[in-house]
C-alpha cells in the first residue's frame, strides 16, 4: 500500500477544524511521504475535526511537488502554502499562523525529529487550562555543536521574557486560539515566536516530548545561524543589552580615571617609567573591544528599526493548495 495512502475516520470535514497543525518546509523532500503518513494516522485516531498546513519556504528540491501530491490525495484535511523564494523559518510558521483555523494550533517541525505522535499529549495539556505547551526534547538526539548554543538561546529567553522554560528551540509548541489571534496582530517583520507567545499567554507550561535523530536530509540551522539567533533574540525583545553596555561603559571610565590617578600619584612619588606600557596597551585593547562591541549592539538595534521602518512585508506568498484558494496569494 503506498505509505501515504492513510485509510482516515470518517470525520466530516468542518468549516473551523479543532486542531491546525502548522509545519513549515524547507527541501524536506526525504522526508514528507513518512510525514504525512505518520501525520495523518495520528490527527486520524483522535476523532475530532483537524487540519494539516505545510508552508514551503521556497524550497529548491522536490519538497512542493510532493506536498501538491499529498493535498491532492488529502484535500478535506491537507492545505499547502508555497513561498516565491525562501524567507526562513520564522516567517513560513508566521504565514502558517495567519492561515490556521483551529481552536488549538500546533507547530511541528518537518524534519521527524520531534514524532508527530506527541501532539495528542500536547493538546491534552492545552486542554487542562494553558495557553501555551511548549516541548522540551527530553534525550535530545543532537551533537553537542547544536545543544550549546540552544541552552544559551534558552537562558536568555527565559530571562528577557520572565517565563522560564527548559527548551526554547523545540517547534513542537501548542497554543489556544487567543494566543495566536494576538501573534496575528504583530506585524514586525523579525521576532521568535515562542517567545511572543509567552508575552500573550497567561498560563504556560512545559512537557516532556521524545526527539529522534535525524534520518535523512541535513539541518538547516548551523553554528553562525544559531549564534545569528541568539543576537536577535536579545535585541528583539529587551533593551537589557543595551542597558548593559551603558552600565559597563560608566564603570570602564570609572576604572580608568581611577587608574589615571593612580598612574598621575605615582609618577610624582616614583618618577616617569616604560615598563608598563604593554599592560597599557592590553588596558587599552580590552576598551577598544568593549567600545566597539557596544557599536555593534547599537548598529544592531539602529538596524531593527531601519527594517521596521521599510515596512516590506514577512514573505511573498506564490500559490495556496485548500482553503479555497487553489492560486496564487499574498500574505
Amino acid at each position: 500500500m503506498n505509505p501515504t495512502s492513510v485509510v482516515l475516520p470518517a470525520v466530516k470535514p468542518a468549516p473551523s477544524p479543532y486542531l491546525s497543525v502548522v509545519i513549515p518546509v524547507f527541501n524536506e523532500e526525504d522526508n514528507l511521504e513518512e510525514l504525512g503518513r505518520r501525520l495523518l494516522g495520528t490527527l486520524g485516531q483522535a476523532g475530532r475535526p483537524f487540519e494539516i498546513i505545510l508552508v514551503d519556504d521556497g524550497s529548491t528540491d522536490r519538497s512542493w511537488e510532493i506536498i501538491a501530491a499529498l493535498h491532492e490525495r488529502h484535500p478535506e484535511v491537507l492545505r499547502a502554502i508555497q513561498f516565491h523564494r525562501n524567507f526562513g523559518q520564522h516567517a513560513a510558521v508566521f504565514a502558517g499562523l495567519a492561515a490556521a483555523r483551529g481552536q488549538v494550533v500546533v507547530t511541528l517541525d518537518a524534519d521527524l525529529q520531534n514524532p508527530p505522535e506527541e501532539i495528542p499529549k500536547l493538546v491534552a495539556k492545552i486542554e487542562e487550562g494553558y495557553d501555551a505547551v511548549g516541548g522540551w526534547r527530553e534525550n535530545r538526539q543532537d551533537s553537542w555543536l547544536r545543544r550549546l548554543p540552544s541552552r544559551l538561546v534558552n537562558f536568555i529567553m527565559s530571562r528577557v521574557t520572565g517565563v522560564p522554560l527548559r527548551d526554547y528551540g523545540c517547534m513542537l509548541r501548542a497554543y489556544r486560539r487567543e494566543v495566536v489571534d494576538s501573534i496575528n496582530l504583530c506585524h514586525e517583520t523579525s521576532s521568535f515566536i515562542p517567545a511572543l507567545a509567552n508575552l500573550y499567554a497567561r498560563r504556560v507550561t512545559e512537557i516532556p516530548v521524545a526527539h529522534a535523530p535525524r534520518a535523512a536530509g541535513v539541518s538547516k540551522y548551523n553554528l553562525f545561524k544559531l549564534l545569528r539567533l541568539n543576537f536577535d533574540l536579545m535585541t528583539g525583545f529587551s533593551n537589557f543589552p543595551i542597558h548593559l553596555v551603558g552600565v559597563l561603559g560608566i564603570l570602564i571610565a570609572l576604572m580608568g580615571l581611577g587608574f589615571g590617578l593612580f598612574l598621575f600619584i605615582r609618577r610624582l612619588f616614583v618618577g616617569p617609567e616604560v615598563e608598563g606600557v604593554f599592560t597599557l596597551f592590553a588596558i587599552l585593547f580590552v576598551f577598544v573591544g568593549l567600545n566597539t562591541f557596544g557599536l555593534a549592539l547599537i548598529g544592531e538595534y539602529v538596524g531593527r528599526i531601519y527594517r521596521e521602518v521599510r515596512a516590506r512585508p514577512r514573505y511573498v506568498v506564490r500559490q495556496v493548495l485548500g482553503g479555497g484558494q487553489d492560486q496564487p496569494g499574498a500574505p
